[in-house]
């Protein structure tokens, strides 16, 4: 299967319905296929060949849908390159990969020059996209000046499609390698487990330099949905477009849901047009979902788990377990059951499937795991041994087949011997009124070897201290679980997709000799 197929579908079935919508410029997927088609010639032009990676530094745009589409139409490898980063971060990405094209949108022409110098690869393969003065490097205009529409290459199946850096959470970014039907059957899966609304209409809020939302581009094209872009995130903005275009269906992680309804603008907002709402990167806190539901009364809510290697889709917990009467069932805890594109199990340390309830690491095989990571055969070959890709998540899987996800493997502290899941303790914390936000990692002790510290974003004019936070735990966990310190941030530093970055918070106390939990050690 091909990425660009559902484009030729719509543009047989529905030519003149709207593909993308930024601002006030809406194009069809008649005019979507003609500028691909245009724009793959000026790539193929620009010396383009099969398999070549052509880069693309832009924040959500109705660009950034032809530039895919494009990149795959012409048989190149996309590769779409983290906003978020510094030029030096940047240049590291395309240099990794040896992109020989770079597409830049105005917001970003500022590192256009130092990325010029620093990457080689490029050889001044520059090319601006947006209105203005293109300050001597090649403008998109100028570049497809002269071209006639050409065929699709139609690469397929295991030819790579794209590459996607992950490391996020880690700090080191790995070139993640996907393929055709790596992306394809992700996606198809995904919409088998969930059917598709009638005509979707979907708000591209989550940048499309991950996974989840590239592969959510790809699913619209598919389908032949709507896509609403939004360059960047603001939730006044996110509020405005929801109603204005009558989006009915997002994807969000579930910190952005806590910042929608924490906005004054939520109040009194019209969101009935929204019929289902898609989360993951994080688990959604059941107190969290309860506002959520009394806001959007119309949307179903279904939780995705996966990682960008899986492109991105594992499992999926459909709305019927999000249901309030279903709870005390537990399932609402649980990630979901694997979809129809992926086997999992639970292993232990010498991949031996583990009995069910019992907690181990989750491995995952099945069409959408990736070809591997660009140029770290070793890594790769760690991750995909014996056929499985290893997530790196710790997790168990009960007698009907649904996962739990209880930690990241090097995340889990280990406090006296006693192992504890950092996501139980968060749970408990954010069901406290005051705790907007948190997160809990491991700092070292000399009397347990780690210990137990969370960090907390307290709501707008709440208040809570250290001693009312561990007495909360402690009406809830065991001892040893307790946070042995608190401590009390404005905000918590997150990734792109919207998950903590934890080994921020740890590199303070890792990197300094006496810690809080030393000073704290009789809490």
């Amino acid at each position: 299967m091909y990425l660009t197929q559902g484009l030729h579908r719509a543009v047989q079935q529905c030519p003149e319905r709207i593909a993308t919508i930024e601002g006030d410029e809406r194009w069809s997927y008649r005019q979507l296929a003609e500028r691909v088609a245009r724009l793959a010639a000026a790539m193929r032009r620009a010396g383009v060949e099969d398999g070549d990676r052509v880069a693309l530094l832009s924040l959500n745009s109705n660009f950034c849908m032809e530039f895919f589409l494009a990149a795959w139409w012409a048989g190149a490898v996309a590769v779409p390159v983290n906003t978020r980063w510094a030029p030096v971060e940047m240049s590291f990405g395309i240099n990794d990969v040896g992109a020989s094209l770079l597409f830049v949108e105005r917001t970003f022409l500022s590192a256009a020059p130092y990325l010029k110098q620093e990457c080689p690869s490029l050889n001044g393969n520059i090319v601006v996209v947006g209105e203005g003065d293109s300050q001597g490097f090649t403008s998109y205009a100028q570049f497809i000046d002269g071209v006639a529409p050409i065929e699709d290459r139609l690469r397929s199946g295991d030819d790579l499609a794209c590459i996607v850096f992950s490391g996020g959470t880690t700090g080191t970014p790995k070139g993640v390698m996907l393929s055709h039907m790596n992306m394809w059957s992700s996606q198809i899966a995904g919409r088998a487990e969930n059917a598709p609304l009638p005509l979707v209409i979907t708000l591209m809020a989550p940048p499309l330099f991950h996974t989840a939302a590239l592969g959510k581009l790809v699913a619209q094209v598919m389908l032949g949905g709507t896509s609403v872009m939004m360059p960047a995130f603001d939730v006044g903005e996110l509020i405005r477009l929801i109603q204005q275009e009558n989006v009915n269906d997002v994807m969000w992680v579930p910190s952005m849901v806590q910042m929608l309804l924490d906005h004054p603008d939520a109040v009194g907002a019209d969101f009935s047009c929204l019929k289902r709402i898609t989360y993951g990167a994080a688990p959604m806190p059941l107190a969290l979902l309860e506002r959520a539901q009394k806001v959007f009364t119309e949307a179903e809510f279904i939780q995705a788990y996966g990682m960008t290697e899986t492109a991105p889709v594992i499992s999926m917990n459909n709305w019927e377990n999000h249901l309030p009467a279903a709870w005390a069932s537990g399932r609402i805890r649980s990630a979901g059951k694997a979809t129809m594109a992926t086997q999992v199990r639970i292993v232990d340390e010498h991949d031996q499937e583990l009995p069910r309830g019992q907690v181990g690491e989750i491995i995952v095989r099945g069409p959408n795991v990736m070809l591997g990571y660009w140029g770290r055969p070793e890594e790769t070959a760690e991750t995909l041994r014996g056929g499985w890709m290893h997530t790196g998540d710790g997790g168990y899987m009960d007698d009907d087949g649904y996962i739990y996800v209880v930690d990241r493997i090097k995340d889990m502290i280990v406090s006296g011997g006693e192992n504890v899941y950092s996501a139980e303790i968060e749970n408990v914390l954010m069901r406290h009124p005051a705790v907007s936000q948190c997160a809990v990692i491991g700092i070292p002790c000399t009397k347990w070897g780690e210990a137990v510290h969370a960090v907390v974003v307290l709501h707008p004019g709440s208040e809570a201290d250290e001693a009312l936070l561990q007495q909360h735990c402690r009406d809830s966990l065991a001892g040893y679980k307790v946070p042995k310190s608190v401590e009390f941030l404005k905000e918590l530093p997150y990734s792109g997709p919207g998950k903590v970055l934890k080994f921020v918070l740890r590199q303070k106390y890792w990197d300094q000799p006496q810690t809080a939990a030393d000073q704290q050690q009789s809490v």
